[in-house]
């Protein structure tokens, strides 16, 4: 039996949850226009009702690109070329392996490197990809896509992909250098895989993100809950309200925590008294749509050269596969 060579990176510092966390709530409450960056979503409650989301009947994104992975991973693996798949923010890695499971059958993959926040979640994928997959080397590296993309080991031709269009939720400029890194990280003839949310009817955007249910405004709103165990505050969640619209200029659903009440929460943990007036927002998120050739352009500005694109049935949702040049 084939032996598998499993190897877990972690450059996080230890006390990297709890320092970023303050310091992204600090800032964040007191700034001019409060927001708290979308990545606090998921502890273990907001895991569970994201993925609740994933299966309601607004919520097209998750549908349309397991139809592209289904129907297309094949011919994705044979235009890449790639005998290394790199997965960022691969979670629990189940995504990850449609493309494994087509490169395997294709006798291509040798190395599978996972890339995510969670070193338990991590740890948990890699031993289960090693035990599905023998003798596939398994490089997994624990870090954050501000800072740690330079460090993957990539190597050759390999394939990064980053799949269901998290790419969305980065402002331009974060997108542009995020994009730019994974550039940097890619040899000469390496590809990146980029799952992306097309533009589509305001009204199926509004309703994906207002579904009928609530379990998206529990989902928002369970930030403020976390907030209240992490750092001992107090928000009422009784004077709060979910708030998502589509803003058709820039070309995003904007998603938002609105304050019902002029009101005051106290952060005990960091010393903070902030007061909301009545209507005022807390920004959450924002989720961006793309066209296929504003993608193009995007990749090509970082030197990557776009190899096919992919879309589902309904032209939901888009792949797009570049290679750098």
């Amino acid at each position: 039996m084939e032996t598998t060579t499993t190897t877990i990176d972690v450059h996080l510092e230890p006390d990297w949850w709890r320092t970023t966390l303050e310091q992204d709530v600090r800032n964040g409450l007191t700034a001019e226009n409060k927001s708290i960056p979308a990545k606090w979503f998921y502890d273990e409650l907001g895991s569970q009702l994201f993925d609740q989301i994933t299966k309601l009947d607004e919520y097209y994104p998750f549908r349309a690109e397991r139809e592209i992975l289904r129907d297309y991973s094949s011919e994705i693996v044979e235009a890449a070329g790639a005998d290394t798949l790199v997965e960022l923010g691969s979670g629990t890695s189940e995504k990850s392996r449609v493309l494994l499971d087509a490169m395997a059958k294709a006798n291509m993959l040798k190395r599978y490197v996972p890339f995510d926040v969670s070193e338990e979640m991590l740890r948990t994928a890699a031993g289960d990809i090693s035990r599905d997959y023998p003798g596939v080397e398994i490089g997994g590296v624990v870090g954050d896509f501000d800072r740690h993309i330079p460090l993957v080991p990539i190597g050759g031709t390999g394939m990064v992909a980053f799949l269901g269009s998290t790419i969305g939720n980065f402002p331009p400029a974060s997108r542009t250098r995020f994009i730019a890194d994974v550039a940097s990280a890619l040899d000469s003839g390496g590809t990146f895989l980029l799952g992306t949310d097309l533009v589509k009817e305001p009204e199926r955007l509004w309703a994906a993100y207002n579904d009928a249910d609530g379990v998206t405004a529990a989902f928002n709103l369970n930030l403020l809950t976390m907030l209240n165990r992490e750092l001992n505050a107090d928000f009422d969640l009784d004077h709060f309200e979910h708030a998502a619209d589509w803003d058709a200029e820039n070309e995003w659903v904007d998603i938002r925590i609105r304050s019902t009440a002029a009101q005051q929460v106290c952060v005990k943990d960091l010393g903070l008294e902030i007061d909301f007036a009545e209507g005022e927002e807390l920004h959450t998120e924002i989720s961006a749509k793309f066209h296929l050739d504003g993608i193009a352009s995007e990749l090509a500005d970082a030197g990557m050269t776009v190899v096919k694109q992919w879309t589902d049935s309904n032209d939901d949702f888009g792949m797009t596969l570049a290679r750098k040049e």
